[in-house]
């Protein structure tokens, strides 16, 4: 099943140019493939100084998380959750606007409960890896604490 940026935009809280991904290929259980064409966008907000840094692979990784977990709970849950922990993270090369052709990211989640996931992900331009790495996302809590 795929989704587009409008579909994306429904399900996760990034709106305008901070919402990077440009389409979901696939996605079943524990896995998500997306595509991302915002890299090349003079308006993208991640870029510093007019160049968009390697770095920034994490933030499109994040947000294919995000769509990923929208995507499982459906409307069973509304509660957000939060880029914990990045790991084992691997770059390769300086910048991601100077490569033609779309970014894909790929996510799989690892494990998980109801506290939160660990996913591996990759970024990659046409057969180029750009990053790759281990990310933790936790939940926030239910309400009844705070």
């Amino acid at each position: 099943m795929s989704l587009d940026a409008a579909g994306i935009a429904r399900l996760v809280p990034h709106a305008g140019a901070m919402s990077l991904l440009h389409e979901v290929t696939e996605w079943d259980a524990d896995t998500i493939h997306c595509r991302a064409v915002s890299h090349h966008r003079e308006d993208n907000p991640l870029r510093w100084c007019g160049r968009l840094a390697v770095i920034n692979a994490v933030e499109y990784a994040a947000q294919a998380m995000a769509v990923h977990g929208a995507l499982r709970a459906g409307d069973a849950s509304d509660r957000p959750g939060y880029l914990a922990a990045v790991r084992s993270l691997a770059l390769y090369g300086e910048r991601l606007d100077d490569t033609e052709g779309d970014l894909h990211v790929a996510c799989q989640r690892i494990m998980g409960d109801e506290n939160g996931i660990m996913y591996t992900f990759s970024v990659m331009t046409g057969a180029r890896l750009r990053a790759e790495g281990r990310a933790m996302v936790l939940f926030a809590g239910d309400g009844a604490d705070d």
